[in-house]
């Protein structure tokens, strides 16, 4: 049976949105709106918060994983760690319940489209409101360029129990969130092969100007912007006119690349052509900043949103977006419009561990 559909465990993206979020995580209900802002988003799919559910109930049918958290003191950072490592050692090695394992198997199979053991994002989406605290929202694992549902299977497992790392407890603890409503979405998304990608802002983000979108990018993948290797291209763009009313093109050394035999991201020098080139055409920026504003009206509030291009296709693939520092803290829900159409760790798609 075709899962396109839907299920308790897995949700496309096609069909979930922000009002999901309780079910597919903040990020997970973020690429849903994405897709019905009409933007283009890599293919994809959620496991859902029930299915995680589903996994601590076969796993831990005495709900002591949570009790054990819940009475943790937040000062107590051995204890903590003690707690944490123990639970994530059960998690990681528990194989997945028999039915959410052939759940998985057959959406990877949709994913795949005749392909073979396409390589795929995993990416962690907890349930909690991250808009507490901002600069909290990477507590928990994404993988990159994961091939073979073995493969896929293992991160979605590491996912679930990054939700049980010291610093996430502990945040969790510090803001006396309930663990009862903690739970976890794991993202399952094919990558992209990005010629160059980064971050966009629906303002200047250096003054906070609405009239302006930023755009930053660098070659290669977009990690090597957010862990500080590359110093990006910048531009500006006026929303009034459409015109790029500044650019700032930087030298870039080092670019982020697929390894596409360990999985995961390799470092490698920027050809010397191409350091001091910039990594956007004036149609591609202008391209972006059309989609930066179709995102913005969508939500009806400033984003910031993560971005790629592939090289030989037409078109940007938009990868995440999420309500600016200065939104996060009110309610911002999407304006109606119609429907349309960290094996090793791996590095974030924009940010985390580099192997």
């Amino acid at each position: 049976m075709s899962l396109r559909v839907g299920s308790p465990f897995v949700r496309w993206f096609a069909s979930i949105g922000i009002a999901d979020r309780s079910t597919v995580g903040s990020k997970g209900g973020s690429l849903g709106e994405l897709d019905r802002a009409g933007t283009r988003v890599p293919t994809g799919f959620v496991i859902t918060s029930a299915a995680f559910e589903r996994m601590l109930a076969v796993l831990d049918t005495t709900g002591s994983i949570r009790t054990r958290i819940a009475r943790l003191d937040p000062q107590d950072l051995p204890g903590i760690r003690n707690a944490c490592a123990d639970i994530r050692h059960r998690i990681e090695d528990a194989p997945l319940p028999t039915e959410l394992h052939a759940m998985l198997v057959e959406a990877y199979r949709e994913l795949n489209d005749r392909e073979h053991d396409v390589p795929v994002a995993v990416r962690s989406s907890a349930t909690i409101d991250d808009a507490a605290d901002v600069s909290r929202r990477s507590l928990q694992e994404t993988f990159l360029w994961v091939r073979g549902i073995e493969g896929v299977a293992y991160c979605v497992r590491s996912c679930w129990s990054s939700l049980f790392g010291v610093e996430a407890v502990t945040h969790r603890l510090r803001l006396k969130v309930p663990e009862r409503t903690v739970s976890m979405g794991v993202i399952v998304q094919r990558m992209v092969n990005a010629q160059c990608a980064g971050v966009m802002s629906t303002r200047n983000r250096a003054t906070g100007d609405r009239n302006l979108i930023s755009i930053e990018g660098t070659w290669g993948m977009g990690s090597a912007v957010s862990s500080g290797e590359v110093t990006p291209d910048r531009f500006l763009v006026s929303k009034i006119t459409g015109e790029i009313v500044q650019r700032n093109v930087s030298e870039k050394l080092t670019q982020h690349l697929p390894d596409a035999i360990a999985g995961g991201v390799r470092r490698e020098p920027v050809p010397d052509e191409l350091r001091n080139v910039s990594c956007l055409t004036d149609s591609q920026i202008i391209e972006l900043a059309q989609a930066a504003r179709k995102v913005e009206r969508h939500y009806g509030s400033a984003q910031e949103i993560e971005w790629a291009i592939v090289q030989g296709e037409r078109g940007v693939y938009l990868l995440q977006s999420r309500a600016e520092a200065a939104e996060a803290n009110r309610d911002v829900r999407p304006v109606a419009v119609p429907h349309a159409k960290d094996q090793d760790p791996m590095v974030s798609l924009l940010s985390g561990r580099q192997r």
